[in-house]
């Protein structure tokens, strides 16, 4: 055996022994999908009404980042005999033995709690509650209850990862509105064709553990259907925030564009069916998701910090 190789070993045992390295917490926290939320979040502070100060803006996304990457942690604890068996996730620190699963609860619930405290006594309650409500239904409602009981658990349990520009709204407005809401049904639109997208060639990771997704219950078919049916659904609801005149010609333009790909995208799925193309089209369309999402807000972000909203007349104010 190579020295590198023993010096490795050594090093694993001793993470192992010391409860995981910064890095292996780190992990915990999926910081893919928090660095998400955290621009979601963003984006909901900047085209609220009103003004917040940048110290207390930056409390808030930070309370949101924590909130999120708490949530990552929880599910990793309470999801690690499948994630263990599933290749997408076997080389995470819980099934590897680098975090033990009872240091990851305990890290997750201690900055689950921190994070809705701190989001409540520097913000306010109103986001705090939102953000409470964010990590209770991912782990409860999502994890606990509908990820292994129903196909309709990413539908479901989307809400939870739409949550956060309603939370940045609410940290600068103290409130919730039809905006926001505009803002959380676009993402809650966004999870079932994006997931459903990984599930079609992941389904047999899926149904090694007995996860109940679309494709593994209702059949590749109908899941490539439903894609498509929540595609158009989307595009639809991604010209809300011109309908309702908080996002003007820019946002709208966008939209409409990179709806239009979507679809194209989607339908092509439904079009290939079981082909040996299959997977190459549900693989598009994942990673074309996720740029899609980020296009959406990074519209909304740069059209109002920019200053360059242009009204829709009879819309937009």
């Amino acid at each position: 055996m190579s020295d590198l190789s023993v010096t490795n070993e050594r090093l694993e045992a001793e993470a192992r022994h010391n409860g995981g390295s910064a890095r292996d917490y780190f992990e915990l926290l999926k910081p893919r999908v928090m660095s998400l939320v955290i621009f979601t979040g963003l984006v909901g502070i900047v085209v609220a009404p009103g003004t917040i100060h940048p110290v207390i803006a930056f409390t808030a996304l930070l309370c949101i980042a924590v909130g999120a990457g708490a949530s990552g942690a929880l599910n990793m604890w309470y999801d690690a005999d499948i994630d263990a068996q599933m290749s997408r996730t076997s080389s995470r620190p819980i099934p590897q033995g680098r975090i033990e699963p009872g240091e990851a609860l305990g890290f997750g619930a201690t900055l689950s709690v921190g994070s809705v405290l701190a989001m409540g006594v520097m913000v306010n309650w109103t986001a705090a509650a939102l953000l409470a409500l964010t990590i209770g239904f991912y782990l409860f409602v999502y994890t606990m209850w509908l990820k292994r009981s129903t196909p309709q658990n990413i539908v479901i349990g989307g809400a939870a990862g739409a949550f956060p520009p309603m939370i940045g709204w609410a940290a600068v407005t103290g409130s919730v509105s039809l905006e926001s809401i505009a803002l959380f049904l676009i993402i809650f639109m966004w999870t079932p064709p994006h997931f459903w997208a990984l599930a079609l060639y992941r389904a047999g990771d899926y149904e090694k553990v007995s996860v109940p997704m679309l494709p593994v219950i209702a059949g590749k078919r109908e899941t490539r259907k439903q894609i498509l049916i929540y595609s158009v659904l989307l595009v639809a609801t991604s010209l809300a925030p011109v309908a309702l005149g908080f996002a003007g010609l820019v946002y709208g333009a966008a939209a409409l564009c990179a709806g239009i790909f979507f679809l194209v995208l989607a339908a092509r799925i439904w079009t290939e069916g079981d082909g040996e193309k299959a997977d190459g089209r549900a693989k598009a369309l994942f990673g074309f998701s996720i740029l899609y999402l980020f296009l959406l807000f990074a519209t909304l972000l740069v059209e109002h910090a920019a200053g360059l909203k242009i009204a829709v007349p009879g819309l937009g104010a």
